[in-house]
Protein backbone atom coordinates (compact mmCIF):
# COMPACT_ATOMS: atom_id res chain seq x y z
CA UNK A 1 0.00 0.00 0.00
CA UNK A 2 1.44 3.57 -0.84
CA UNK A 3 1.44 5.86 1.93
CA UNK A 4 -1.73 8.02 1.69
CA UNK A 5 -0.62 10.51 5.07
CA UNK A 6 -1.08 14.13 3.48
CA UNK A 7 -0.35 17.28 5.78
CA UNK A 8 -2.27 20.65 5.42
CA UNK A 9 -0.23 22.91 6.94
CA UNK A 10 -0.12 22.04 10.87
CA UNK A 11 -3.28 19.44 10.33
CA UNK A 12 -2.50 15.92 9.41
CA UNK A 13 -4.43 13.41 8.00
CA UNK A 14 -4.42 9.80 7.40
CA UNK A 15 -4.96 10.17 4.17
CA UNK A 16 -6.24 12.98 1.65
CA UNK A 17 -10.29 12.58 1.89
CA UNK A 18 -12.65 14.26 3.95
CA UNK A 19 -16.28 15.02 4.39
CA UNK A 20 -17.66 18.39 3.14
CA UNK A 21 -20.02 20.63 5.58
CA UNK A 22 -23.35 20.16 5.21
CA UNK A 23 -23.57 16.47 3.28
CA UNK A 24 -22.36 14.61 6.54
CA UNK A 25 -24.03 15.85 9.67
CA UNK A 26 -21.51 15.37 12.34
CA UNK A 27 -20.44 12.13 11.12
CA UNK A 28 -21.51 9.97 14.12
CA UNK A 29 -24.63 9.44 11.67
CA UNK A 30 -22.76 7.81 9.30
CA UNK A 31 -21.17 4.92 12.06
CA UNK A 32 -23.84 2.94 10.91
CA UNK A 33 -22.70 2.21 7.61
CA UNK A 34 -19.06 2.25 8.07
CA UNK A 35 -15.76 2.85 10.12
CA UNK A 36 -15.51 6.79 10.20
CA UNK A 37 -12.26 7.04 11.79
CA UNK A 38 -10.88 6.20 8.13
CA UNK A 39 -11.60 9.26 7.06
CA UNK A 40 -9.09 11.93 6.92
CA UNK A 41 -11.45 14.75 8.06
CA UNK A 42 -14.88 15.30 8.86
CA UNK A 43 -16.09 18.98 8.69
CA UNK A 44 -19.19 18.94 9.80
CA UNK A 45 -22.22 21.21 9.14
CA UNK A 46 -22.49 25.19 9.00
CA UNK A 47 -22.14 26.70 12.54
CA UNK A 48 -23.16 29.85 13.92
CA UNK A 49 -23.17 31.82 17.18
CA UNK A 50 -26.92 31.92 17.51
CA UNK A 51 -29.29 29.02 17.15
CA UNK A 52 -30.98 29.32 13.37
CA UNK A 53 -34.21 27.69 11.75
CA UNK A 54 -32.97 28.09 8.02
CA UNK A 55 -34.64 28.76 5.14
CA UNK A 56 -38.82 27.66 4.66
CA UNK A 57 -39.48 24.44 2.59
CA UNK A 58 -39.20 23.46 -0.04
CA UNK A 59 -35.25 23.93 0.08
CA UNK A 60 -33.54 21.14 -1.91
CA UNK A 61 -34.22 19.90 -5.34
CA UNK A 62 -32.78 17.62 -7.90
CA UNK A 63 -31.84 18.30 -11.04
CA UNK A 64 -30.29 16.24 -14.02
CA UNK A 65 -26.99 16.05 -12.58
CA UNK A 66 -27.07 17.22 -9.27
CA UNK A 67 -28.71 19.50 -6.96
CA UNK A 68 -30.31 22.66 -6.02
CA UNK A 69 -30.49 23.26 -1.73
CA UNK A 70 -31.45 26.79 0.25
CA UNK A 71 -31.00 25.32 3.20
CA UNK A 72 -30.34 27.94 4.76
CA UNK A 73 -27.73 27.15 7.94
CA UNK A 74 -29.88 25.67 9.83
CA UNK A 75 -28.36 24.60 13.38
CA UNK A 76 -28.55 25.17 17.19
CA UNK A 77 -25.65 27.60 17.58
CA UNK A 78 -22.13 27.36 18.33
CA UNK A 79 -23.28 26.70 22.42
CA UNK A 80 -25.05 23.32 21.63
CA UNK A 81 -22.53 22.15 19.60
CA UNK A 82 -19.77 22.91 22.91
CA UNK A 83 -22.67 21.43 25.20
CA UNK A 84 -23.91 18.39 23.23
CA UNK A 85 -22.50 17.41 19.98
CA UNK A 86 -18.82 17.93 20.84
CA UNK A 87 -18.97 15.10 23.60
CA UNK A 88 -19.96 12.69 21.64
CA UNK A 89 -17.85 13.51 18.69
CA UNK A 90 -14.23 14.46 20.19
CA UNK A 91 -13.04 10.96 20.72
CA UNK A 92 -13.53 9.79 17.26
CA UNK A 93 -9.88 9.00 15.46
CA UNK A 94 -10.23 11.44 12.75
CA UNK A 95 -9.82 15.06 12.20
CA UNK A 96 -12.92 16.55 13.51
CA UNK A 97 -13.41 20.16 11.75
CA UNK A 98 -15.92 22.77 12.50
CA UNK A 99 -17.38 24.89 9.59
CA UNK A 100 -17.99 28.50 10.41
CA UNK A 101 -20.89 30.93 9.35
CA UNK A 102 -21.87 34.61 10.17
CA UNK A 103 -23.86 37.30 9.12
CA UNK A 104 -20.96 39.53 10.77
CA UNK A 105 -17.52 39.62 11.34
CA UNK A 106 -18.54 40.53 14.73
CA UNK A 107 -20.63 36.57 14.69
CA UNK A 108 -17.60 35.13 12.88
CA UNK A 109 -15.05 36.13 15.80
CA UNK A 110 -17.26 34.93 18.54
CA UNK A 111 -17.70 31.35 17.01
CA UNK A 112 -13.92 31.20 16.28
CA UNK A 113 -13.13 32.46 20.05
CA UNK A 114 -15.58 30.04 21.48
CA UNK A 115 -14.40 27.10 19.19
CA UNK A 116 -11.28 27.71 20.57
CA UNK A 117 -11.40 26.02 24.18
CA UNK A 118 -12.30 22.80 22.12
CA UNK A 119 -9.26 20.43 22.30
CA UNK A 120 -10.15 17.97 19.80
CA UNK A 121 -11.20 20.82 17.32
CA UNK A 122 -7.94 20.94 15.11
CA UNK A 123 -8.82 23.52 12.28
CA UNK A 124 -12.26 25.45 11.90
CA UNK A 125 -13.40 26.26 7.75
CA UNK A 126 -14.74 29.54 7.45
CA UNK A 127 -17.55 29.50 5.30
CA UNK A 128 -17.03 33.44 3.16
CA UNK A 129 -19.93 32.53 0.75
CA UNK A 130 -22.47 33.76 3.89
CA UNK A 131 -24.00 37.19 3.13
CA UNK A 132 -22.42 40.06 5.12
CA UNK A 133 -26.01 42.02 6.42
CA UNK A 134 -24.59 45.41 7.20
CA UNK A 135 -23.10 46.01 3.18
CA UNK A 136 -26.66 45.31 1.85
CA UNK A 137 -26.24 40.81 1.80
CA UNK A 138 -23.34 40.51 -0.50
CA UNK A 139 -21.13 37.39 0.81
CA UNK A 140 -18.05 38.05 2.33
CA UNK A 141 -16.20 35.82 -0.36
CA UNK A 142 -16.84 37.82 -3.45
CA UNK A 143 -14.50 40.57 -2.82
CA UNK A 144 -11.07 41.04 -1.87
CA UNK A 145 -11.71 43.52 0.59
CA UNK A 146 -14.50 41.61 2.27
CA UNK A 147 -12.67 38.62 2.22
CA UNK A 148 -9.62 40.33 3.62
CA UNK A 149 -11.26 41.56 6.53
CA UNK A 150 -12.87 38.34 7.80
CA UNK A 151 -10.21 36.63 7.55
CA UNK A 152 -7.75 38.95 8.90
CA UNK A 153 -10.23 39.42 11.90
CA UNK A 154 -10.67 36.02 12.58
CA UNK A 155 -7.11 35.16 12.18
CA UNK A 156 -6.60 37.49 14.96
CA UNK A 157 -8.50 35.29 17.52
CA UNK A 158 -8.57 31.87 16.15
CA UNK A 159 -5.25 29.91 17.71
CA UNK A 160 -5.37 26.55 15.60
CA UNK A 161 -5.80 25.49 11.58
CA UNK A 162 -7.18 28.09 9.56
CA UNK A 163 -9.24 27.03 6.07
CA UNK A 164 -10.68 29.49 4.42
CA UNK A 165 -14.10 27.99 2.20
CA UNK A 166 -14.07 30.52 -0.97
CA UNK A 167 -17.18 30.68 -3.71
CA UNK A 168 -17.19 30.12 -7.09
CA UNK A 169 -19.47 33.57 -7.94
CA UNK A 170 -16.77 35.64 -8.42
CA UNK A 171 -14.73 37.15 -11.80
CA UNK A 172 -11.17 35.59 -10.69
CA UNK A 173 -11.56 33.42 -7.71
CA UNK A 174 -7.37 33.06 -7.57
CA UNK A 175 -7.58 36.99 -6.72
CA UNK A 176 -10.19 35.76 -3.56
CA UNK A 177 -7.07 33.08 -2.59
CA UNK A 178 -4.84 35.56 -2.70
CA UNK A 179 -6.41 37.81 -0.81
CA UNK A 180 -7.29 35.37 2.01
CA UNK A 181 -4.12 34.05 2.45
CA UNK A 182 -2.21 37.35 2.81
CA UNK A 183 -4.32 37.94 6.16
CA UNK A 184 -3.18 34.70 7.50
CA UNK A 185 -5.29 31.97 5.93
CA UNK A 186 -3.69 28.46 6.30
CA UNK A 187 -4.93 26.97 3.71
CA UNK A 188 -7.98 27.26 1.30
CA UNK A 189 -10.86 24.79 0.24
CA UNK A 190 -12.89 25.52 -3.12
CA UNK A 191 -15.40 25.27 -4.44
CA UNK A 192 -18.84 26.22 -2.27
CA UNK A 193 -21.88 25.84 -4.57
CA UNK A 194 -22.86 27.53 -7.67
CA UNK A 195 -25.81 30.03 -7.60
CA UNK A 196 -28.30 28.23 -9.53
CA UNK A 197 -32.43 27.90 -9.53
CA UNK A 198 -35.38 25.55 -10.73
CA UNK A 199 -38.71 26.10 -12.27
CA UNK A 200 -42.14 24.33 -12.21
CA UNK A 201 -43.14 25.10 -15.17
CA UNK A 202 -46.65 23.52 -15.16
CA UNK A 203 -47.10 25.68 -11.89
CA UNK A 204 -45.20 28.67 -13.18
CA UNK A 205 -43.28 29.10 -9.72
CA UNK A 206 -39.72 28.44 -8.84
CA UNK A 207 -39.01 25.06 -6.96
CA UNK A 208 -37.11 26.30 -4.05
CA UNK A 209 -38.73 28.84 -1.35
CA UNK A 210 -36.04 31.23 -1.45
CA UNK A 211 -36.26 31.35 -5.57
CA UNK A 212 -32.12 30.44 -5.89
CA UNK A 213 -30.18 28.24 -4.48
CA UNK A 214 -26.42 26.36 -4.24
CA UNK A 215 -26.04 24.12 -7.15
CA UNK A 216 -23.52 21.38 -6.16
CA UNK A 217 -22.79 17.60 -7.96
CA UNK A 218 -21.57 16.06 -10.74
CA UNK A 219 -22.58 19.62 -12.90
CA UNK A 220 -20.42 21.69 -11.23
CA UNK A 221 -16.98 19.37 -11.53
CA UNK A 222 -15.80 20.75 -14.27
CA UNK A 223 -15.66 24.34 -13.06
CA UNK A 224 -14.50 23.51 -9.93
CA UNK A 225 -11.60 21.49 -11.56
CA UNK A 226 -10.36 24.90 -13.40
CA UNK A 227 -10.94 26.81 -10.43
CA UNK A 228 -8.19 24.36 -8.06
CA UNK A 229 -6.28 24.54 -10.85
CA UNK A 230 -5.84 28.44 -11.18
CA UNK A 231 -5.62 28.73 -7.20
CA UNK A 232 -3.39 26.19 -6.99
CA UNK A 233 -0.96 28.15 -9.36
CA UNK A 234 -1.72 31.31 -7.39
CA UNK A 235 -1.42 30.65 -3.75
CA UNK A 236 1.70 28.83 -1.65
CA UNK A 237 -0.72 27.92 1.01
CA UNK A 238 -2.31 24.05 0.54
CA UNK A 239 -5.46 23.90 -1.63
CA UNK A 240 -8.24 21.34 -0.51
CA UNK A 241 -10.70 20.57 -3.55
CA UNK A 242 -13.83 19.93 -3.62
CA UNK A 243 -16.99 20.12 -5.94
CA UNK A 244 -18.90 17.31 -7.92
CA UNK A 245 -16.44 14.59 -6.75
CA UNK A 246 -18.25 11.20 -7.13
CA UNK A 247 -15.52 8.37 -7.14
CA UNK A 248 -11.91 8.16 -6.55
CA UNK A 249 -11.20 8.94 -10.32
CA UNK A 250 -12.99 12.04 -9.56
CA UNK A 251 -10.46 12.70 -6.29
CA UNK A 252 -7.93 11.92 -8.14
CA UNK A 253 -8.30 14.58 -10.93
CA UNK A 254 -8.28 17.25 -8.26
CA UNK A 255 -4.87 15.94 -6.62
CA UNK A 256 -3.76 16.10 -10.08
CA UNK A 257 -4.53 19.72 -10.36
CA UNK A 258 -3.03 20.53 -7.49
CA UNK A 259 -5.33 20.03 -4.76
CA UNK A 260 -3.13 18.25 -1.31
CA UNK A 261 -7.18 16.96 -0.24
CA UNK A 262 -10.18 16.49 -1.75
CA UNK A 263 -14.38 16.76 0.68
CA UNK A 264 -16.88 14.86 -0.96
CA UNK A 265 -20.45 16.50 -0.63
CA UNK A 266 -23.41 15.39 -2.53
CA UNK A 267 -21.99 11.65 -3.27
CA UNK A 268 -22.81 11.40 0.15
CA UNK A 269 -26.64 11.39 -0.14
CA UNK A 270 -26.29 8.60 -3.03
CA UNK A 271 -23.88 6.59 -1.35
CA UNK A 272 -23.18 7.38 2.90
CA UNK A 273 -19.57 4.93 1.83
CA UNK A 274 -18.31 6.49 -0.93
CA UNK A 275 -15.70 7.96 1.07
CA UNK A 276 -14.16 4.63 1.63
CA UNK A 277 -14.66 3.56 -1.52
CA UNK A 278 -12.73 6.85 -2.63
CA UNK A 279 -9.85 6.19 0.07
CA UNK A 280 -9.59 2.58 -1.57
CA UNK A 281 -9.50 3.53 -4.93
CA UNK A 282 -7.30 6.12 -4.42
CA UNK A 283 -4.95 3.66 -3.30
CA UNK A 284 -5.32 0.98 -5.95
CA UNK A 285 -4.48 3.93 -8.34
CA UNK A 286 -1.27 4.72 -6.45
CA UNK A 287 -0.20 1.11 -6.34
CA UNK A 288 -0.81 0.24 -9.96
CA UNK A 289 1.02 3.39 -11.03
CA UNK A 290 3.95 2.71 -9.07
CA UNK A 291 3.58 5.80 -6.43
CA UNK A 292 4.91 5.47 -2.88
CA UNK A 293 2.65 8.38 -1.49
CA UNK A 294 0.18 10.29 -2.58
CA UNK A 295 1.87 13.54 -2.03
CA UNK A 296 3.37 12.87 -5.51
CA UNK A 297 0.58 13.18 -7.46
CA UNK A 298 -0.29 16.58 -5.98
CA UNK A 299 -0.63 18.93 -9.00
CA UNK A 300 1.36 16.14 -11.10
CA UNK A 301 -0.95 17.53 -14.05
CA UNK A 302 1.41 16.79 -17.59
CA UNK A 303 1.12 19.11 -20.60
CA UNK A 304 -0.58 17.29 -23.83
Amino acid sequence: MANLNINIGKLQLKNPVMTASGTFGYGSEYSDFMDISRIGGIIVKGTTIRARQGNPYPRMAETHAGMLNAVGLQNKGVDYFISHIYPTVKDIDTNIIVNVSGSTIDEYIETAEKLNILENIPAIELNISCPNVKEGGMAFGTSCLSAAQVVREVRRVYKNELIVKLSPNVTDISEIALAVEAEGADSVSLINTLLGMAIDSEKRKPVLSTITGGLSGPAVKPIALRMVWQVARAVKIPVIGLGGIMNAADAIEFMLAGASAIQIGTANFIDPTVTIKVIDGMNDYLDRHNFKSVSEIIGALGEI
